[in-house]
């Protein structure tokens, strides 16, 4: 999987749970400053990376997920 491919499906499930638009979601935007995400969205968006990409994010780890890019950073690590 390319990581532009990684890249897009994590925008796409951002885009889905906070209902934004795949283009308004800049990689360097935080989940909760800058895309308005509450502890429920990032727990769900988590969950929802973990199905897709067929990984498992200890919480310890969820808990550095903080931006849209340390998570595809992450998700292309566990690739």
């Amino acid at each position: 999987m390319s990581n532009n491919d990684i890249e897009l499906r994590i925008k796409s499930a951002v885009a889905e749970q906070l209902g934004m638009n795949v283009e308004d979601i800049k990689n360097e935007a935080s989940f909760m400053e800058d895309l308005g995400a509450d502890s429920l969205d990032l727990v769900e968006l988590v969950m929802s990376f973990e199905s897709d990409f067929g990984i498992t994010i200890p919480d310890e780890d969820s808990a550095e997920l903080t931006t849209v890019q340390k998570a595809i950073d992450y998700v292309q690590a566990q690739l």
